[in-house]
């Protein structure tokens, strides 16, 4: 009977020796990767929507929007379609007049090119102004810039210059003027203009028509 029992007993070490070293590993991976993804799932932050008013701020920072500038050639300002203002590219003008014309960085420096976009980022303004009816407090949130430079092939700063058009976006608008982004670099603009700046706005109600 012992002689048994001994080898009932070696068997049964045998068996838990082979199966716990399979089962362990499978148990610690779980336990690791179930943590991970439980306690910290991913999601997306929303963003913090304001009813500020954007004409006062206007105001309150010496901001003068330029006129909107009629378009150059066979095309319109800007479109509303639904709650969305989809604006045509602005560039560098003053009251329907060009102000500057030239390469980046021959021309103009990434500092001065700067400066270039955020007019085109308030001509932007002006002709999201129209599309609102005058009131600029029907803006939801600035959705997406896209921004051009007219730059020498070994100009990199693009995002630097287009940054002029993003932080006039966030000061007047605040974190509603946060939005998507493309910068792109070309060999030559329109008008020979060293930047132009489109953009897509989202509105709190649909006035509806297009910009003429």
């Amino acid at each position: 009977k012992l002689a048994i029992l001994f080898a009932m007993a070696c068997t049964y070490q045998r068996t838990a020796a082979f199966r716990l070293p399979s089962l362990a590993p499978s148990l610690t991976t779980n336990a690791r990767f179930g943590a991970q993804w439980n306690s910290r799932p991913f999601q997306v932050s929303p963003l913090k929507m304001t009813s500020a008013d954007f004409e006062m701020r206007l105001h309150e920072k010496n901001i003068v929007l330029p006129k909107a500038a009629p378009p150059a050639a066979n095309y319109v300002p800007y479109i509303v379609s639904g709650n969305y203002v989809y604006i045509a590219g602005q560039i560098p003008m003053i009251d329907g007049e060009l102000k500057h014309k030239g390469k980046v960085p021959t021309d103009y420096s990434t500092d001065e090119a700067y400066q270039c976009a955020r007019l085109c980022g308030l001509n932007i303004i002006s002709q999201l102004k129209a599309a609102c009816g005058g009131n600029l407090n029907q803006v939801k949130r600035i959705v997406k810039l896209v921004g051009f430079v007219n730059c020498q092939p070994d100009f990199y700063d693009i995002p630097k210059v287009i940054n002029g058009a993003s932080d006039l976006m966030v000061e007047v608008f605040g974190d509603a003027g946060r939005h998507a982004r493309s910068a792109v670099g070309s060999v030559s603009l329109p008008l020979n203009v060293p930047t132009e700046v489109e953009a897509i706005v989202e509105l709190r109600s649909a006035p509806g028509g297009q910009g003429v």
